[in-house]
Protein backbone atom coordinates (compact mmCIF):
# COMPACT_ATOMS: atom_id res chain seq x y z
CA UNK A 1 0.00 0.00 0.00
CA UNK A 2 2.83 2.43 0.83
CA UNK A 3 4.51 2.03 -2.57
CA UNK A 4 1.19 2.44 -4.39
CA UNK A 5 0.45 5.74 -2.65
CA UNK A 6 4.04 6.93 -2.96
CA UNK A 7 4.08 6.31 -6.71
CA UNK A 8 0.73 8.05 -7.18
CA UNK A 9 1.96 11.08 -5.26
CA UNK A 10 5.09 11.26 -7.43
CA UNK A 11 2.92 11.02 -10.55
CA UNK A 12 0.75 13.89 -9.27
CA UNK A 13 3.83 16.02 -8.57
CA UNK A 14 5.10 15.37 -12.08
CA UNK A 15 1.69 16.15 -13.57
CA UNK A 16 1.60 19.61 -11.96
CA UNK A 17 5.26 20.63 -12.17
CA UNK A 18 5.65 19.60 -15.80
CA UNK A 19 3.13 22.30 -16.78
CA UNK A 20 5.12 25.19 -15.26
CA UNK A 21 6.39 27.47 -18.03
CA UNK A 22 10.16 27.86 -18.01
CA UNK A 23 9.89 31.40 -19.36
CA UNK A 24 7.76 32.40 -16.34
CA UNK A 25 10.37 30.95 -14.00
CA UNK A 26 13.12 32.85 -15.84
CA UNK A 27 11.17 36.10 -15.36
CA UNK A 28 10.79 35.33 -11.64
CA UNK A 29 14.53 34.69 -11.34
CA UNK A 30 15.31 37.96 -13.16
CA UNK A 31 13.10 39.79 -10.63
CA UNK A 32 14.93 38.11 -7.75
CA UNK A 33 18.36 38.93 -9.17
CA UNK A 34 17.59 42.64 -9.58
CA UNK A 35 15.76 43.17 -6.26
CA UNK A 36 17.44 45.17 -3.49
CA UNK A 37 15.33 43.41 -0.83
CA UNK A 38 13.06 40.38 -1.14
CA UNK A 39 10.19 39.71 1.24
CA UNK A 40 8.28 36.43 0.95
CA UNK A 41 4.88 35.54 2.35
CA UNK A 42 2.17 32.92 2.19
CA UNK A 43 -0.47 31.62 4.59
CA UNK A 44 -0.73 28.22 6.24
CA UNK A 45 1.24 25.34 4.74
CA UNK A 46 1.89 27.44 1.63
CA UNK A 47 3.57 29.89 4.00
CA UNK A 48 5.83 27.13 5.26
CA UNK A 49 6.96 26.30 1.73
CA UNK A 50 7.75 29.92 0.83
CA UNK A 51 9.40 30.49 4.21
CA UNK A 52 11.93 27.78 3.34
CA UNK A 53 12.56 29.53 0.03
CA UNK A 54 13.13 32.85 1.79
CA UNK A 55 15.74 31.15 3.95
CA UNK A 56 17.47 29.71 0.88
CA UNK A 57 17.49 33.15 -0.75
CA UNK A 58 19.45 34.34 2.29
CA UNK A 59 21.85 31.40 1.89
CA UNK A 60 22.26 32.47 -1.75
CA UNK A 61 23.37 35.90 -0.53
CA UNK A 62 20.20 37.89 -1.14
CA UNK A 63 18.79 40.43 1.31
CA UNK A 64 15.71 38.25 1.93
CA UNK A 65 13.12 38.08 4.70
CA UNK A 66 9.90 36.26 5.55
CA UNK A 67 7.02 38.50 6.53
CA UNK A 68 6.29 38.02 10.22
CA UNK A 69 9.93 37.88 11.27
CA UNK A 70 10.93 40.71 13.59
CA UNK A 71 13.71 41.88 11.27
CA UNK A 72 11.58 42.53 8.15
CA UNK A 73 12.64 45.91 6.76
CA UNK A 74 10.75 48.67 4.99
CA UNK A 75 9.70 47.69 1.46
CA UNK A 76 9.58 50.03 -1.50
CA UNK A 77 10.94 50.91 -4.94
CA UNK A 78 13.48 48.34 -6.16
CA UNK A 79 12.24 45.64 -3.78
CA UNK A 80 10.35 42.43 -4.52
CA UNK A 81 7.36 41.07 -2.64
CA UNK A 82 7.10 37.38 -3.51
CA UNK A 83 3.82 35.75 -2.53
CA UNK A 84 2.40 32.26 -2.82
CA UNK A 85 -1.31 31.46 -2.78
CA UNK A 86 -2.83 28.44 -4.46
CA UNK A 87 -6.16 30.17 -4.90
CA UNK A 88 -4.80 33.69 -5.33
CA UNK A 89 -7.69 34.78 -3.11
CA UNK A 90 -6.40 34.29 0.45
CA UNK A 91 -7.44 37.46 2.25
CA UNK A 92 -4.29 37.98 4.32
CA UNK A 93 -2.07 37.42 1.28
CA UNK A 94 -4.24 39.79 -0.77
CA UNK A 95 -3.98 42.49 1.89
CA UNK A 96 -0.18 42.19 1.91
CA UNK A 97 -0.13 42.35 -1.90
CA UNK A 98 -2.09 45.60 -1.82
CA UNK A 99 0.26 47.09 0.79
CA UNK A 100 3.35 45.99 -1.15
CA UNK A 101 2.08 47.59 -4.36
CA UNK A 102 1.06 50.76 -2.49
CA UNK A 103 4.61 51.05 -1.18
CA UNK A 104 6.17 50.66 -4.63
CA UNK A 105 7.47 47.09 -4.49
CA UNK A 106 7.37 44.78 -7.48
CA UNK A 107 4.87 41.96 -6.87
CA UNK A 108 5.35 38.36 -7.90
CA UNK A 109 2.93 35.57 -7.12
CA UNK A 110 3.11 31.82 -7.52
CA UNK A 111 -0.50 30.67 -7.81
CA UNK A 112 -2.83 28.17 -9.39
CA UNK A 113 -5.16 30.87 -10.72
CA UNK A 114 -4.12 33.56 -13.19
CA UNK A 115 -7.51 35.25 -12.92
CA UNK A 116 -7.37 35.67 -9.14
CA UNK A 117 -7.46 38.97 -7.21
CA UNK A 118 -3.78 38.72 -6.34
CA UNK A 119 -2.89 37.62 -9.86
CA UNK A 120 -4.51 40.80 -11.19
CA UNK A 121 -2.16 42.89 -9.01
CA UNK A 122 1.01 40.99 -9.89
CA UNK A 123 3.86 42.27 -12.02
CA UNK A 124 5.03 38.68 -12.47
CA UNK A 125 2.98 35.50 -12.14
CA UNK A 126 4.04 31.87 -12.18
CA UNK A 127 1.20 29.44 -12.71
CA UNK A 128 1.45 26.27 -10.61
CA UNK A 129 -1.76 24.47 -11.52
CA UNK A 130 -2.46 22.29 -8.49
CA UNK A 131 -5.85 21.90 -6.80
CA UNK A 132 -6.58 24.79 -4.42
CA UNK A 133 -9.24 25.61 -1.86
CA UNK A 134 -11.42 27.36 -4.44
CA UNK A 135 -11.14 24.88 -7.28
CA UNK A 136 -9.93 21.32 -7.43
CA UNK A 137 -8.37 21.81 -10.89
CA UNK A 138 -9.97 21.26 -14.24
CA UNK A 139 -7.57 18.52 -15.18
CA UNK A 140 -7.61 16.10 -12.26
CA UNK A 141 -8.37 15.45 -8.61
CA UNK A 142 -5.55 14.63 -6.23
CA UNK A 143 -5.70 11.51 -4.07
CA UNK A 144 -4.21 13.65 -1.29
CA UNK A 145 -6.31 15.62 1.17
CA UNK A 146 -7.10 19.28 0.87
CA UNK A 147 -4.28 21.27 -0.79
CA UNK A 148 -1.41 18.94 0.09
CA UNK A 149 -0.35 18.55 -3.55
CA UNK A 150 -0.03 22.32 -3.97
CA UNK A 151 2.23 22.66 -0.95
CA UNK A 152 4.43 19.76 -2.06
CA UNK A 153 4.70 21.24 -5.54
CA UNK A 154 5.64 24.64 -4.12
CA UNK A 155 8.48 23.14 -2.10
CA UNK A 156 9.89 21.32 -5.13
CA UNK A 157 9.26 24.35 -7.37
CA UNK A 158 11.21 26.65 -5.05
CA UNK A 159 14.04 24.11 -4.66
CA UNK A 160 14.28 23.96 -8.46
CA UNK A 161 14.44 27.78 -8.62
CA UNK A 162 17.29 27.66 -6.07
CA UNK A 163 19.26 25.34 -8.37
CA UNK A 164 18.62 27.65 -11.33
CA UNK A 165 19.80 30.68 -9.34
CA UNK A 166 22.90 28.78 -8.24
CA UNK A 167 23.72 28.11 -11.90
CA UNK A 168 23.11 31.74 -12.93
CA UNK A 169 25.21 33.11 -10.07
CA UNK A 170 27.83 30.34 -10.36
CA UNK A 171 27.46 29.29 -6.75
CA UNK A 172 28.29 25.94 -5.22
CA UNK A 173 26.73 24.33 -2.12
CA UNK A 174 29.80 25.43 -0.15
CA UNK A 175 28.93 29.07 -0.91
CA UNK A 176 25.50 28.58 0.65
CA UNK A 177 26.92 26.73 3.66
CA UNK A 178 29.24 29.68 4.29
CA UNK A 179 26.12 31.86 4.81
CA UNK A 180 24.26 29.31 6.92
CA UNK A 181 23.87 30.00 10.63
CA UNK A 182 26.77 28.73 12.72
CA UNK A 183 24.87 29.07 16.00
CA UNK A 184 23.50 25.53 15.86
Amino acid sequence: MFLTHYKRILAELDHVLSTVKTEDVEILIAEILKAKTIIVFGAGRVGMAIRGFGMRLGHLGFHAFTLGDSTVPHIGQGDLLLLASGSGETQTVYDIAVLGKKNGARLCIVTGRMDSRIGALADTLVLLKAPSKVDSSESFLSIQPMTTLNEQCLQIFFDTVVLMIMEKTQQQPTDLWARHSNLE
